[in-house]
C-alpha cells in the first residue's frame, strides 16, 4: 500500500484541481468544509503529537550526552540551513532585482493592513514563559509548550527508577501509542482531504489576478526556496553520506501535506510517521528532533522575511545597501526561528516587521492574493529541511 500512496495522492490531486477549474459555487462550499475539517483535525493532533513526543523522548533518553548530542545536531543544523535559505534569498534578489511598484497602487492597499499590526517582541518572547499549564494548549502556543516538556521530561529522566516513574512513563507511551493509531486512521483518509485541498486551492488561485509589477518579485521567492528544496538541502545530506533521493522518496508524503495545508505543525503527525516508518529513522530520534525542527526551522520563513522586507523597504525608497542586506539577513534568520508553523505565520510577522521600522505596508495588501502559493511552497520546503535536519541528526547519533 506504502508503493501506492504517493499515486494515489497525485490522483487525488488532479481530481481536486478538475473540481476546483469548474467554477461550481456547491461543489466549492463542500471543498472548503471538507479541507476545513481535516485541518483542524490534523491540529488537533499537532499539540499533542509534540507534547508526548518531548516528554517520552526526553524521560527514556539513556544520558545526558546522548540528548544533548541530538539537540546540538538539530539546532546547528537548523541555524545552517536557516542562514542559507536567507542567503540564497538575498542572492537572487540581487541578481533578478525586482523593481518598484505604483505608488498610487502601494497608497490605495495602505490603510487597512497597518490597522491589523499590533506587535511586541518583549509581549512575544513573554508568551514563551508560560504562567498557566493548561493556557499553552489552549493557545497552540508551541514555543511555551516545548518550555513545558523539556522541564517534565528531564524531570521525569532524573527520578528515580521506582514503579511510580515506571507507571507514569508506560501510562505516556500508552497514550502515544494511542496517537499514533489515531495519525493512521486519518492519513488513511487523507485522499479524500486532498481532493478538498487542491480544489479549495485551485479556485482561489483562479479568481487572482496578479499585477506583472510582481512578477520579478515572485520569481525571487519561487526560485530561491527551489533552489535550497532541490540543491542545498541535498547538499546538507550529501555532506553526511546521506542520499537525497531516497530521503525525499521517504518524507514525499508529509512534503506533499505540508504543500497542501500550509502548516508545518499540522503536518508534524505525518512528518514523525513517514520519518519512523520510510525513512528508518530511530523513533527516539524522529520524536525528539521533528517538534523542535517544526518550531525553530523555518528555512521559507526566512528565505521570505528578507526577500519581502527588502522589497518593501525599497518600494518606501529607503536605501538598500550591502549593510542593510546584511543586517535583514540576520534578523530574518533570529525572526523566523520561533515563528509558529501555521498558515500565514511569515506574513504576519514580515508585517510586523515593516510596520515596527514605520514602513508603508501597503504593499503587503497587494502580496496577500498571492501568498497562497508562496505560503504552499514555504511551508513544503520547511517540512523538508526538518526531514534533513532529522536524517542528518539520526546518522551523526547513530555514528557515536
Amino acid at each position: 500500500m506504502k508503493k501506492n500512496q504517493i499515486v494515489i495522492w497525485l490522483a487525488a490531486l488532479a481530481v481536486g484541481v478538475v473540481l476546483g477549474l469548474l467554477g461550481i459555487d456547491s461543489v466549492n462550499t463542500v471543498m472548503n468544509f471538507i479541507a476545513t475539517v481535516f485541518t483542524r483535525l490534523f491540529r488537533l493532533l499537532a499539540v499533542p503529537t509534540i507534547v508526548l513526543a518531548v516528554i517520552t523522548t526526553l524521560a527514556s533518553l539513556g544520558s545526558g550526552k546522548e540528548m544533548g548530542r541530538m539537540f546540538k545536531t538539530t539546532i546547528t543544523y537548523t541555524l545552517l540551513t536557516t542562514t542559507a535559505a536567507a542567503a540564497v534569498g538575498l542572492l537572487f534578489y540581487v541578481v533578478i532585482a525586482p523593481g518598484n511598484l505604483p505608488s498610487d497602487i502601494i497608497n490605495a492597499e495602505n490603510g487597512t493592513t497597518t490597522e491589523k499590526v499590533e506587535f511586541s517582541y518583549a509581549d512575544h518572547l513573554m508568551s514563551v514563559i508560560p504562567d498557566n499549564i493548561v493556557k499553552p494548549f489552549l493557545d497552540g502556543n508551541v514555543l511555551a509548550l516545548l518550555l513545558l516538556c523539556f522541564a517534565a521530561g528531564i524531570a521525569i529522566s532524573k527520578m528515580p527508577d521506582t514503579q511510580p516513574k515506571r507507571s507514569l512513563v508506560n501510562g505516556l507511551t500508552g497514550l502515544q501509542e494511542l496517537l499514533f493509531v489515531l495519525i493512521r486512521w486519518l492519513i488513511a483518509a487523507l485522499p479524500v482531504g486532498i481532493v478538498a485541498f487542491a480544489a479549495q486551492l485551485t479556485a482561489q488561485v483562479g479568481g487572482t489576478t496578479m499585477l506583472d509589477s510582481l512578477g520579478k518579485y515572485v520569481l525571487v521567492i519561487l526560485v530561491g526556496n527551489c533552489t535550497q528544496f532541490f540543491v542545498v538541502l541535498p547538499i546538507f545530506l550529501l555532506a553526511k553520506g546521506l542520499n537525497p533521493i531516497k530521503t525525499l522518496k521517504g518524507m514525499s508524503p508529509a512534503v506533499l501535506m505540508a504543500l497542501f495545508t500550509k502548516s508545518s505543525a499540522a503536518t508534524l503527525p505525518v512528518t514523525m510517521d513517514n520519518a519512523e516508518q520510510r525513512l528508518g529513522v530511530k523513533s527516539k530520534v524522529a520524536r525528539f528532533v521533528l517538534p523542535i525542527c517544526t518550531t525553530v526551522n523555518m528555512n521559507g520563513c526566512a528565505a521570505f522575511i528578507l526577500v519581502t522586507s527588502l522589497f518593501v523597504m525599497q518600494n518606501n525608497g529607503m536605501p538598500i545597501t550591502w549593510v542593510t542586506m546584511l543586517t535583514w539577513l540576520f534578523i530574518s534568520v533570529l525572526s523566523a526561528v520561533g515563528n509558529a508553523g501555521v498558515p500565514m505565520g511569515c506574513y504576519f510577522l514580515t508585517l510586523s516587521l515593516m510596520s515596527g521600522i514605520g514602513a508603508n505596508v501597503g504593499i503587503m495588501g497587494i502580496i496577500l492574493p498571492i501568498y497562497t502559493i508562496i505560503d504552499m511552497v514555504e511551508t513544503a520546503e520547511n517540512v523538508w529541511s526538518d526531514s534533513c535536519v532529522c536524517a542528518i541528526t539520526d546518522k551523526v547519533v547513530s555514528k557515536n
